[in-house]
């Protein structure tokens, strides 16, 4: 089972394109990935530069319109994710409350959707797609 473990900084929303990160918590968040990689359940991780820097793309109209960061009615947004390869949502939760974060950190953590949790026809429609990973549109591992 793949999950995902989200990293909701709170406050990040407001945080300025650059950062200034402490390098002992980075230290202590790469002993963490090491653990991670170790054990042999890390699939990917990837920090987010914060909102400031982003954009987003929205369709309310029907058309896109792009409207640059900071976003004022954001409350959390992620600050970065792991991709990790587990058993079970508990190991996943398990494998998140080991995590070096600070009191202002939350990790939510989500299941990869997996072609087999579809009907065959929802597998039908997504199969002419050969994803990059062989993820949706090909059967995995």
């Amino acid at each position: 089972m793949r999950f995902m473990m989200l990293m909701i900084p709170l406050g990040y929303e407001s945080a300025p394109a650059e950062l200034d990160l402490d390098p002992e918590r980075v230290a202590a968040m790469m002993r963490y990935n090491q653990a991670l990689k170790d054990a042999g359940v890390l699939i990917t991780l990837e920090g987010l530069h914060p909102p400031a820097a982003g954009a987003r793309v929205t369709f309310a109209s029907g058309k896109p319109v792009v409207t640059d960061g900071p976003f004022a009615e954001s409350k959390e947004v992620l600050g970065g994710f792991w991709m990790i390869e587990v058993a079970s949502r508990a190991e996943a939760i398990e494998w998140a409350k080991q995590c070096p974060a600070s009191g202002n950190e939350i990790i939510e953590i989500r299941q990869v959707q997996e072609m087999a949790d579809f009907s065959e026809e929802v597998q039908q429609a997504a199969a002419s797609f050969e994803h990059p990973q062989g993820g949706w549109g090909k059967a995995l591992r």
